[in-house]
This record gives C-alpha cells, sequence and structure tokens, in this order.
C-alpha cells in the first residue's frame, strides 16, 4: 500500500473517534463567547462615550503595538485560505456527514470570531487607517500560502499544532503588553482569544498524538520534515497596497520580535513544547530512517539556540501604511 493510502486509512481510523473528542476541544455557539461580549454595545445609550473612551485609550500605545495587533487581525481573517486548505488534506472529504469535514468547520467557526472583534476593535480604536488593512487582508485570502506540505495530514497537524500555540503566544504576549498599558479591555480580548487557540492547539497535538500510536516511524518523519524546513508563518505573503506579495512580513516581523510579541525564542519554545506533548524521546520500534530523524529533532532546539542567540533585532523604524491616517 502506499504511503498516501495508509495515511488516508490513518484518518479513517481516527475519523471514528472525532465527534467524541469534539466537547473536549469546541464549545457550542450558544455557550462560547461572541465578539459583541467585548465590543460597546449598540443599542445602549452609552455606546458614543464607550467609543470615546477606547478612542482615548488607545491613544497611549505606540504604534509598534498597532503595527503587530493589525497583522494578527489580518492573520486571523484569512480563514478562507485555511479552511479550503484542511478540506483538501488526504483522508477528508467535503462530504457533511464526514467527521474531518465537521471539525474543520467547528474550528473555522471559533476561529472566525477572533477576526470578527479584533476587526471591529481597530475600527473603533481611531488609530489605524482601515482601507489599508481591508486592502492587506483581501491581498492575503487572495495570494493564498504554500506551507510545503501538500494534501499529507501528519505534515498538516504538525503545522497546526505548532501554529496554533504560536498565535497563544502572541495573542497573549498582547495581553500581557495592553495589560501594562492600563489597555484593559483589550487585555481581556486578546488573553481570551488566546485561551481559544490553546484550545485548539491541544486538539491538533492529540491528533499527532494518536497518529504516533498507529503509524510512528512516518509521522516522525513527517514531523522531521516540517522542522527541517521550518514552520512558515500564515502571513508569509502579507503585503500592502501597490506592493509585492510577502513583501512586508519581514518588516511586520523584525516590529513583533522587537515589541516581544513573538521572538525567536518562541520558536524554540514552541519546538520544545510539542517534543514533550508527543514524548518523542521515548517512542519505540522505529524504523532505522526515523530514529535518524528523532535525534534530528531532539538536538534542534540546542541549533536554534545557538543560532538565535547571535540574531540582532534592527530597531528600523519603518513606515506601515496601516498607520499613515487618509488624507
Amino acid at each position: 500500500m502506499s504511503i498516501q493510502n495508509i495515511r488516508k486509512e490513518v484518518m479513517l481510523t481516527l475519523e471514528k473517534s472525532i465527534n467524541t473528542i469534539f466537547n473536549n476541544y469546541l464549545i457550542p455557539a450558544e455557550k462560547i463567547w461572541q465578539p459583541t461580549d467585548f465590543l460597546p454595545n449598540s443599542q445602549s445609550d452609552n455606546f458614543i462615550s464607550e467609543i470615546e473612551e477606547i478612542r482615548e485609550i488607545s491613544k497611549e500605545l505606540e504604534d509598534d503595538f498597532w503595527v503587530v495587533l493589525v497583522g494578527d487581525t489580518i492573520t486571523e481573517e484569512a480563514l478562507p485560505t485555511y479552511e479550503s486548505w484542511l478540506l483538501d488534506l488526504d483522508g477528508i472529504t467535503q462530504d457533511p456527514d464526514n467527521n474531518w469535514a465537521k471539525w474543520v468547520r467547528a474550528w473555522t467557526a471559533e476561529e472566525n470570531r477572533h477576526g470578527d472583534v479584533l476587526n471591529k476593535y481597530l475600527y473603533l480604536s481611531g488609530r489605524v487607517n482601515m482601507r489599508e488593512v481591508e486592502i492587506s487582508t483581501q491581498h492575503l485570502i487572495t495570494d493564498g500560502f504554500d506551507i510545503g506540505t501538500s494534501t499529507d495530514p501528519y505534515k498538516n497537524f504538525v503545522y497546526t499544532s505548532f501554529q496554533e500555540l504560536a498565535t497563544y503566544v502572541s495573542h497573549n504576549n498582547v495581553a500581557k503588553i495592553a495589560k501594562q498599558r492600563g489597555h484593559k479591555a483589550l487585555a481581556k480580548m486578546s488573553k481570551i482569544i488566546a485561551g481559544d487557540e490553546m484550545r485548539h492547539h491541544l486538539a491538533y497535538t492529540h491528533f499527532v498524538k494518536e497518529i504516533f500510536k498507529i503509524d510512528a516511524s512516518e509521522m516522525m518523519l513527517a514531523f522531521q520534515h516540517m522542522m527541517k524546513h521550518k514552520i512558515v508563518m500564515p502571513a508569509m505573503h502579507l503585503r500592502e497596497s501597490f506592493n509585492g506579495k510577502g513583501s512586508l512580513f519581514n518588516d511586520f516581523s523584525t516590529v513583533a520580535q522587537r515589541i516581544g510579541v513573538y521572538t525567536g525564542y518562541d520558536y524554540i519554545d514552541i519546538l520544545k513544547k510539542l517534543i514533550a506533548s508527543w514524548e518523542i524521546d521515548k517512542i519505540t520500534n522505529l524504523t532505522p530512517e526515523a530514529e535518524k530523524a528523532r535525534d534530528f529533532l531532539m538536538n534542534l532546539p540546542d541549533r536554534m539556540t545557538r543560532i538565535t542567540e547571535r540574531m540582532i533585532i534592527p530597531d528600523t523604524k519603518f513606515e506601515f501604511k496601516w498607520m499613515i491616517q487618509p488624507s
């Protein structure tokens, strides 16, 4: 049987138990928070005064902070790309009764709230040029992204396990900065978004752990492949109006590292957490090739730490169109 068909068989086996774990990692729409819970109530007499308060507090946060928040928002709003990508994996069909497809749709529905609330908050803050933000969002969805996994579910679940934890780190650090600067509402919002991302991270790490029980050597090789080629960010093609695909990502990444929202050390820490969660050092009955892959993974954090320690984050002042007010 081909590797692709084996993966389909494994996915079919896991699909049978997906419904039993929905309640562990996802929350029904009626019980989970909704964007309006964190926004001024448009039906209230205090609506305008609440907006004025947001605008006033928002003046205290520096441009770099808002740049990172904009980038996070745009990344969250590119959900059409992520949903279509996950629905195309081997072993997942768009059949309404396919449990994997149900998972992807339910996961997307929860994630959709993040971009929704952040977009509205950015609009109310008065700190960013929303038209430029909207153009960047449209471009990111149009441009799509290639994370180097094709339709392989093993590699894709390594990616989602990593990326969901990365978004947790990013939103959680935004919450810390906002709280330090007295922006309590934004801090609370970002903190609860981070909580969603952590639940989703735990779900995808659970899927990988189950695959390790069934097809350990191939799962190990998939993990090595993803880390050897590095985890690219969903916003890798980020750009502004009239600029080329991906032309803005490096500047955005520099700002995120500079203010401590997402750094090279965070990347290494996430890798360490995945190695620990999947108990890579304890997995047995691996092929010789998979054993070499395990050795690579176990040594990788130290190698990356040495590289990261030599990195210098520039203090360049970038001009983002997101922050230039329309004339």
